[in-house]
């Protein structure tokens, strides 16, 4: 890369990439020697039971529930990426949150980010509720209200950083500082908007790294998935059994499109953020905006701490838009490439109202208080040319508010 590129390209003022991760990413656990037929791409396994040499004896598998080799490379290859020794495929990001769960007991505890995916809260609040969990919904960007709402009975903390829908950044090593003054409390951070490429959480301090690999670990909007990686074996074991005994697991076709996905990420994620960039910096520039959430701008209040623990930013936006709930409406419904549709993280750029679609399930009351309002909207920048993508928000924007002059571009 030349000196003018570096000057161009927003990860050089981050912390450096991780080490060999496009190298993992391409090989470690895709080792063709692994198969008969030497295939460089693992094939799709879709046996759903494996012949045994003798009764309960076995070459590794023995139900595709309890284990499945196109399973197995995904795993391998998620946990190099994480820099963990061990990671467990889910049916989605909500079956790795109720796996995980599970790890609990009636009467334990669990502190949850306020500012998070709405299925999360949903979950916490409503579902784990009727199982005995106490579930505490707070601030961990404050560690003040942190230490403040540990109890005898917490087991778990839950921090989602950045949040959704707010854009919130969490210090994942200072909550975990934070957490760990008790042995008996297990930290998961939901990795989802940063992926493996921009964020290692376990580096940080936390026990469990989860995704929804619904968006960026798989990249093409085509596959339902959860990730869990973590260092710890106890937490492995009780992990593995649970996979099993609940029985949340992915195909094996989602499997082999996951950990296909896998093999661009480096390139998307960095594309991602270099559009996501120029499109906070033109949104923050322009009059029908009133406000950009994004952890790439040095506006951002926790920027210092983005660039402490992450190598780069998502594609990930929200912003409020001048004026009603109409305005808002009137901008979504007239933007041509960005589709109006929930999820992120794909390669194609989406456009949603938290209030009305992902975060409709949140109580109003607690939806005002974290700053989910009718004119909040949030983007997930895709790979088109950003020229396209900025024109589309600038058209979209002019038909929401036809009067304002905006200076030339």
């Amino acid at each position: 890369m030349s000196t003018g590129d570096k000057e161009n390209d927003p990860l050089s003022s981050f912390q450096p990439p991780f080490e060999h991760f496009s190298t993992q990413a391409l090989h470690v656990g895709q080792d063709p020697e692994q198969w008969n037929s030497k295939a460089v791409v693992p094939p799709i396994s879709m046996s759903t039971t494996f012949k045994q040499s003798g009764p309960g004896k076995h070459a590794g598998f023995e139900y595709s529930r309890s284990g499945n080799p196109t399973r197995n490379c995904l795993e391998k290859a998620v946990a190099a990426l994480d820099g963990a020794k061990y990671c467990l495929a889910f049916a989605s990001g909500l079956a790795t949150t109720m796996t995980i769960a599970h790890l609990l007991k009636s009467g334990d505890g669990i502190i949850c980010m306020n500012d998070v995916y709405g299925g999360t809260n949903r979950y916490f609040s409503r579902v784990a509720s009727e199982m005995g969990l106490e579930t505490s919904l707070i601030d961990c960007t404050s560690l003040k209200c942190l230490k403040e709402a540990i109890k005898p009975n917490t087991k778990l903390v839950w921090i989602e950083t950045p949040t959704n829908p707010m854009m919130s950044v969490v210090d994942i090593k200072a909550c975990a500082e934070v957490v760990h003054e008790r042995g008996d409390i297990i930290m998961v951070v939901d990795n989802t908007f940063m992926s493996a490429y921009f964020q290692r959480p376990l580096a940080l301090g936390a026990d469990i790294c989860m995704y929804s690999a619904t968006k960026y670990m798989n990249g093409h909007s085509d596959v339902v998935m959860g990730l869990a990686s973590m260092n710890r074996e106890d937490i492995y074991e009780k992990l593995k059994f649970l996979q099993n005994a609940i029985g949340a697991v992915p195909s094996p076709f989602d499997c082999f499109l996951c950990n296909r996905g896998l093999k661009t990420l480096s390139l998307r994620m960095r594309q991602h953020f270099k559009n996501a960039l120029a499109v906070a910096q033109f949104l923050e520039a322009d009059p029908r905006v009133e406000k950009v959430f994004f952890p790439g701008l040095p506006s951002h209040p926790q920027y210092k701490v983005t660039k402490q623990q992450c190598t780069g930013s998502s594609g990930m936006i929200a912003f409020l838009i001048k004026g009603n709930l109409e305005n808002a409406k009137i901008f979504l419904e007239n933007l041509k490439l960005f589709c109006l549709a929930e999820s992120l993280g794909g390669y194609e750029s989406l456009a949603e109202h938290p209030a009305i679609m992902t975060h409709a399930s949140v109580p109003k009351e607690e939806r005002k208080v974290l700053g989910i309002s009718d004119t909040l909207i949030r983007l997930s920048v895709g790979l088109e040319d950003v020229t396209d993508i900025i024109e589309d928000l600038d058209k979209a924007l002019k038909a929401a508010h036809p009067d304002v002059e905006t200076p030339a571009k």
